[in-house]
């Protein structure tokens, strides 16, 4: 997939990328990905539908699990509906998804092999704690 936000043959941006987000780029096969850093409002908004849009199986899987398994616990203790159990944890869990979701991406993409695709990517990922660095002694 070509960068949209930027034409490498002629060294010219074609369209501004945020200052609060990163381009990665997956160096065996060319991928592309560009996100926010920070708070994910989408996620908040509409919760499992983010990673499901982003094709981001493993934490969309890992979302519903834990919705799940609140929803479960919040039903045997409080003794109400399943169906009520779960929404409630989805109301409650949507804060926790919108803070976390763009660090689980993040990092989830960079166990898959994804690097940042340059220095304000890269400076941007570790400022925040996306991107761990090695230090040298």
């Amino acid at each position: 997939m070509k960068n949209p936000f930027n034409d490498d043959d002629n060294n010219r941006n074609m369209l501004p990328i945020p200052p609060n987000y990163a381009t990665v780029v997956n160096k065996s096969n060319g991928q592309i990905r560009i996100a926010k850093v920070g708070f994910s409002w989408t996620s908040f908004l509409f919760s499992i539908l983010i990673p499901i849009f982003r094709r981001d199986w493993y934490n969309a899987l890992c979302m519903i699990g834990v919705q799940w398994g609140i929803g479960f616990l919040i039903a045997t203790v409080t003794n109400v509906n399943i169906d009520f159990a779960y929404s409630e944890a989805t109301y409650a869990l949507s804060v926790i998804w919108g803070a976390f979701y763009n660090l689980m991406y993040f990092r989830h993409l960079f166990n898959k092999g994804y690097v940042p695709a340059d220095q304000h990517s890269r400076d941007i990922l570790v400022q925040s704690g996306y991107l761990k660095t090695k230090h040298k002694k």
